[in-house]
């Protein structure tokens, strides 16, 4: 290799290197894999991966290097100018081949019954470098398997150590759970203690394995890939939006896997998006029109009707009760278009009393959810990041693994919250503080020479009664330190629903609740478990008459409902949702509607039109979305209800399985160890004085309501503040409470 530049012409952070023969320009200190995979030139790997760090393990990737005596690994041979590779001569082949028959050696070879037979990258590739006759006749090795939880299946006989687990649990999840122990033959990948996963991210781990050692527990045996239909979908939990394949056989959704998007998810995906699917299939799913016949008890007394017969009740109900007297609530994952469509019949019927934020006490400012100030994929490159308020982890667990990112490439994260919830990323400083605290304790937080700042407002704050405080607060702060807002929207589409209109002209959700309708419009809610006061809704809607679109004939619907329409969940229809950057992503229907479930479009469309309103007159999803635009509303501002009472100040996070009302029918992940069940948390300086142990039961009386609660003692709650999470009937009652009384029950 000569000291002058093959290229003079390239720029000095590049270098020209040949693989087989072909000239690619490269960027100095990248890998020969990563110079050949940019050309689309094929080099085998199972350890190589290019979200992860490289461990040369393997050694598959070996390629023949002009002035080396030996195959290099590709993976982790850097390119240098002039260097002639080679990866097809015969001494790369030879060691490929070699390489796979040592692999091969104690792989049980059992591709007929293994659930990654079709997509295995270890069958892949021994097509191509294995031998048909295996010259070994010494016994097979056997691992035991390992009880990783609800979620990932093992089989740890057909390891071939590639380390890809390890190294995803260790740099993206954080968690460091997975690990090899022993030595040479002896060696296992295992989690030591034999605990379950506890990473929020545990299923990527069944994407990144080559073979069938970790596979997925809930697809386990299901169907065989290749009868598998894939159609492009999104996660619909969280804002982010990640991008999704949903994988359905005849109809029925049998799986999720990643789709990549470095823009949004990368190539990863979150274990509430990937196993949520379970939920469609509950026992409760709304598969037929109901029509109440009495109120008779909790449910009251029901009949199946037809979509004729049910829709004319609805208009019948809506066409009597117009104008004021008429609410429509949305649950904030709705699509944009049915957004839209909600926005037209709630203008038609002459009601201003629309909105999406159900789960939000405080609404004083008006607020309503905005584009991220800063991308997503850029907030890897932040000097410095502010997380107020925000369990992130499990409100936007991709979010959190981006700023892990950031933290590892030096970014400083600094953590305003009542609790100090558990990170994945070291922390620079942080502030643990009562809910009421939140705002003063942010303007104390010292960014020192840092540029470029994210601040990070998420739902704990955004869904407390101070918050519009603590907006006012981030937003003074953003600006005095030129830093981004970052307000992660509360709710999958609260961003598209906000431009698409539904949003008050008049009253908003709690208004609408606490002076009661004489109807309302439920849309995608489960109205026991959704709204942030609960005792409220339930007591405003059961002396109302109700039309409940919905995907589930739950209890709490049919208790004060009077007709429910069934609709379908987002994998079941094309819908547009947008992200928390704004942008606007489409959703392709994968499996099946369920009996005589109908899209939510359709369903407005015929209602819209039984009721003869304007804008309902299309036929085709296309025809409607092209007439579509967003829209600005004048949002009215709510009234921020006063914080009364004694006691603890009361901090509320979402439980990260129960945030809506499929992911809390997927049984594998109520079955996960972070679905730790309803409970009171409590510093133990502020439980000693109530004569309360870890694992004793309270009584926790606030204004709304009392809840009878298990306790746990945790010094990272802030002390005089007590800590509980949503989604659980049992802390229903309590959610809208700023200070509790908790006492031994």
């Amino acid at each position: 290799m000569s000291p002058e530049p093959v290229n003079p012409n390239l720029p000095p952070d590049q270098v020209t290197v040949f693989i087989d023969g072909v000239e690619l320009a490269a960027p100095k200190g990248s890998m020969i894999i990563q110079a050949a995979d940019r050309a689309g030139i094929a080099i085998p790997r199972f350890c190589y991966h290019d979200k992860l760090s490289i461990a040369a393990n393997c050694r598959m990737c070996l390629v023949d290097v002009e002035k080396m005596g030996k195959p290099a690994p590709a993976c982790a041979t850097p390119v240098m100018d002039g260097m002639q590779v080679r990866t097809r001569s015969e001494k790369a082949l030879r060691a490929q081949r070699n390489v796979m028959e040592f692999l091969l050696i104690n792989h049980p070879l059992d591709c007929p019954v293994c659930d990654q037979g079709g997509e295995c990258e270890l069958q892949d590739l021994s097509l191509g470098y294995g031998r048909s006759v295996s010259r070994f006749s010494e016994r097979k090795r056997i691992v035991a398997d390992e009880d990783l939880g609800p979620l990932v299946a093992t089989d740890m006989t057909r390891c071939i150590h590639c380390t890809r687990c390890v190294r995803f649990t260790a740099e993206i999840a954080g968690t460091y759970e997975l690990g090899g122990m022993m030595r040479g033959e002896q060696m296992q990948i295992g989690t030591y203690d034999g605990k379950p996963l506890t990473t929020e991210l545990s299923g990527n781990v069944i994407d990144v394995c080559p073979v069938g050692a970790l596979t997925n527990k809930v697809f386990r045996f299901r169907a065989r890939p290749w009868e598998l239909i894939a159609r492009e979908s999104l996660g619909y939990h969280d804002a982010l939006g990640s991008n999704l394949f949903v994988h359905a056989r005849r109809g029925d959704v049998m799986r999720t896997v990643p789709r990549d998007n470095d823009a949004v998810n990368e190539c990863w995906l979150s274990d509430r998006d990937r196993y949520s699917h379970q939920g469609l299939y509950a026992e409760d799913r709304a598969t037929t029109p109901l029509l109440r016949v009495a109120r008779n008890g909790d449910d009251g007394d029901w009949r199946e009707a037809s979509w004729d017969e049910a829709l004319a009740k609805a208009a019948q109900i809506l066409g009597e009760h117009r104008g004021d007297a008429l609410g429509v609530l949305v649950h904030p994952a709705t699509s944009n278009e049915e957004g839209t469509l909600l926005a037209r019949l709630a203008q038609a019927l002459g009601s201003g009393n629309l909105d999406h934020r159900i789960a939000q006490q405080d609404l004083a400012d008006g607020a309503v959810a905005e584009v991220f100030g800063m991308p997503v994929a850029d907030i890897e490159q932040a000097d410095a990041i502010v997380v107020v308020g925000s369990q992130l982890r499990y409100e936007v667990p991709l979010l959190q693994a981006r700023v892990r990112k950031a933290s590892l490439h030096g970014t400083k994260v600094h953590v305003v919250n009542p609790v100090d919830f558990e990170f994945t990323f070291e922390i620079a400083s942080k502030r643990i503080v009562p809910p009421s605290q939140l705002a003063a304790a942010l303007g104390q937080v010292e960014l020192g020479e840092a540029r470029r700042v994210a601040v990070i407002l998420g739902g704990v704050a955004e869904s407390s009664p101070y918050a519009s405080a603590i907006r006012a607060a981030a937003r003074a702060f953003a600006e005095a330190h030129g830093a981004a807002l970052c307000r992660i929207p509360q709710g999958a589409n609260a961003l598209g629903l906000a431009r698409h209109g539904v949003l008050p002209g008049a009253r908003d959700a709690q208004a609408m609740l606490r002076d009661p309708r004489a109807a309302y419009v439920l849309y995608g809610i489960e109205p026991g478990l959704d709204f942030a006061d609960q005792a409220l809704a339930m007591q405003a809607l059961g002396q109302a008459q109700v039309v409940a679109f919905s995907q589930f004939a739950c209890q709490s619907t049919r208790k004060v409902a009077d007709v429910i329409l069934p609709i379908g969940a987002l994998p079941e229809i094309d819908a547009i949702l947008t992200n928390l950057d704004g942008f606007d992503q489409h959703a392709v229907a994968a499996g099946k509607l369920p009996g005589e479930a109908r899209a939510g479009w359709r369903v407005l469309r015929a209602l819209g039109g039984a009721l003869d309103a304007a804008g309902f007159d299309f036929t085709e999803l296309d025809e409607m979305r092209a007439a579509a635009a967003p829209q600005t509303v004048a949002v009215a501002r709510g009234t921020a209800a006063p914080v009364s009472g004694n006691g603890l100040e009361l901090a509320v996070s979402q439980a990260i399985y129960r945030s809506d009302a499929v992911v809390r029918r997927a049984a594998a992940l109520q079955a996960h160890p972070l679905t730790v069940g309803a409970r009171i948390v409590l510093h133990p300086d502020d439980a000693r004085p109530l004569g309360l142990a870890d694992k004793a039961v309270a009584r926790v009386a606030a204004g709304q309501g009392v809840a009878t609660l298990p306790v746990a003692l945790d010094a990272r709650v802030a002390p005089g503040c007590a800590w509980i999470e949503s989604g659980y009937g049992a802390t229903a009652p309590l959610l809208t409470a700023g200070r509790v009384e908790v006492a031994r029950a």
